[in-house]
């Protein structure tokens, strides 16, 4: 059998090279996350419907698996409840890279909005106290698709969908891309109550005056 002329070869190995060149293009921008349609993370209580330009935000960027970002949640709760409506909250799920399911966990907590916008924060407050369950130790012989499969039997006791209809939530690009997005702006140390008491008091005794203020304080 003849081998083929050199141009042929040529001209094969180039669109060869300029497919592979392309596939690669195409990969990097599916990884990367694009600039989201609304504003990133989610509001806590009447924030959801609250005017932000007319309250203090706090903005609180927390690892559902981390044990620092469960500490510090309770003591922010309850700060921003004593100042509603004059404060409020958005917290944007922060996957800390040295708790491998923690991604998974924030993927989690999209997938739960998405169903059930007021599940969001009791799933939150589920994997703070089941938090054990998903350490690196725990799982480190189960697979993803396995840890996801345990993740979605959790969430279903607040979510309210069936366990086969929240996992299906892990196969949608958007909950991953969601979760990235997530991930950029996100540092801080925790705060305890009588730390934010100090910084929400001066803030939230200007009565009658229109607060103009935007104060980003994040939590991990």
């Amino acid at each position: 059998m003849a081998r083929p002329r050199a141009p042929l070869l040529r001209r094969m190995l180039l669109l060869c090279a300029v497919a592979a060149s392309c596939s690669y293009y195409l990969l990097v921008l599916h990884a990367q996350a694009s600039v989201p349609p609304r504003y990133d993370g989610f509001a806590y209580g009447d924030a959801a419907t609250a005017a932000w330009k007319d309250t203090i935000l706090v903005e609180a960027f927390l690892d559902p698996l981390c044990p620092d970002s469960r500490d510090a949640w309770a003591p922010l709760r309850l700060a921003v409840d004593r100042y509603a409506p004059r404060v409020s909250l958005i917290v944007h799920p922060f996957p800390l890279p040295y708790h491998t399911n923690s991604f998974l966990a924030c993927r989690a907590l999209y997938i739960a909005n998405k169903l059930n916008s007021s599940s969001t924060y009791p799933l939150l407050e589920l994997f703070f106290k089941s938090q054990g369950k998903f350490y690196n130790a725990a799982t480190s012989s189960l697979s993803s698709t396995v840890i996801s499969g345990e993740m979605s039997k959790l969430a279903a006791r607040v979510v309210g969908n069936s366990v086969s209809e929240f996992q299906s939530g892990f196969s949608d690009i958007r909950t991953d891309l969601a979760a990235r997005v997530s991930f950029k702006p996100g540092g801080g140390s925790p705060i305890d109550y009588s730390t934010w008491v100090s910084i929400l008091d001066p803030l939230a005794g200007q009565h009658g005056d229109r607060l103009e203020m935007f104060t980003s304080i994040s939590s991990i």
